[in-house]
């Protein structure tokens, strides 16, 4: 069955990759299943992001209803970052994720001649 642009649109499928193609997304969403995090504490466990990629990220995320951002009314300002709900149930799918991968790394260590039996 071919597949059209508005099969695609409609599909679960392409839903879940809009959300979770971003380069950090997942990294993120998995780290926030753990804790609710500062914008801060969320950069130190990313050294190779900018703070204008992480914003952005973060708000994509936000967009999708992932995350939930509260901003305290205090001087300094105190901004937390937490999954939603929609974002929790993310958790045992990326637990899978990971788990999937480290099988991978562990199949690609392999000498060609093991992976062959």
């Amino acid at each position: 069955m071919p597949y059209t642009n508005e099969i695609l649109e409609e599909c679960g499928f392409t839903s879940a990759q809009k959300i979770l193609s971003g380069k950090w997304s997942m990294l993120i969403i998995l780290f926030l299943s753990e804790k609710t995090m500062r914008f801060n504490e969320i950069q130190r466990l990313f050294p190779d992001i900018t703070h204008a990629t992480l914003t952005k990220q973060l708000r994509i995320l936000e967009d999708y209803g992932i995350v939930d951002r509260t901003v305290y009314p205090q001087i300094p300002p105190k901004v937390e970052y937490a999954l939603s709900d929609v974002g929790m149930q993310l958790k045992p799918i990326l637990d899978s994720v990971m788990l999937w991968g480290e099988v991978y790394k562990k199949h690609q260590n392999q000498p060609a001649s093991a992976t062959k039996a």
